[in-house]
């Protein structure tokens, strides 16, 4: 199905302007993943959305303050840590990614490396690796490549068909499509919203 910057906006919460700068990359995803019915469209674009900040940033934002860390990373620092972390995203990325999913140690400096980058956030070595081998890039040694439109997008419709999220989007399940991306239920209104407006300028 044919996207305009008009369905984009809506379903990504951005201005139409912006929209129109992604709307290209993202009738290539959609094409290549077979992201082709008003539900599929609606779902993808509500996750894109909210993961980009709204076609915004294409590179996560780890400027976390000690009270952020707390919250958002409970698991890796206590108050004196978090305290001796803030505000150090390339510090805070190699800690919270460290170990896990293909990446070094923290002093690897592959936290950093394999942060989340796209329109839909690939996270960690071995994500990036098995990306880069679906759409030819080398990303395991130029994982910027991600940070491109093309690419960004691109990288989104391999996850989304990684785990086979069309089929949850088929059969409406929004909230299996929110574990799928995000591993659980984060943001889950907005991108409710977001859903809902997408489905509304489908025609849905």
């Amino acid at each position: 199905m044919q996207l305009n910057a008009q369905i984009v906006a809506a379903s990504c919460g951005s201005t139409v302007l912006r929209a129109s700068t992604w709307t290209a990359p993202l009738q290539s995803a959609c094409d290549r993943y077979s992201i082709n019915t008003p539900l599929r469209v609606a779902a993808f674009l509500a996750q894109v959305g909210v993961e980009s900040a709204r076609l915004t940033a294409v590179v996560e934002n780890l400027n976390y303050s000690a009270t952020g860390l707390l919250t958002t990373f409970p698991k890796y620092f206590n108050a004196v840590q978090a305290a001796q972390y803030e505000h150090q995203p390339q510090r805070i990325a190699n800690r919270v990614y460290a170990g896990r999913y293909g990446n070094g140690d923290e002093a690897s400096g592959d936290g950093w490396r394999f942060k989340g980058r796209g329109l839909l956030q690939i996270t960690f070595a071995n994500n990036y690796a098995s990306c880069g081998k679906a759409i030819a890039l080398p990303l395991d040694s130029h994982p910027e490549l991600l940070e491109q439109p093309c690419n960004a997008a691109l990288a989104a419709g391999w996850f989304w068909d990684s785990r086979d999220l069309n089929k949850l989007a088929d059969a409406g399940n929004f909230s299996g499509v929110c574990r799928g991306v995000n591993g659980g239920l984060t943001a889950y209104s907005e991108r409710l919203a977001l859903y809902s407006a997408g489905k509304k300028a489908l025609g849905l």
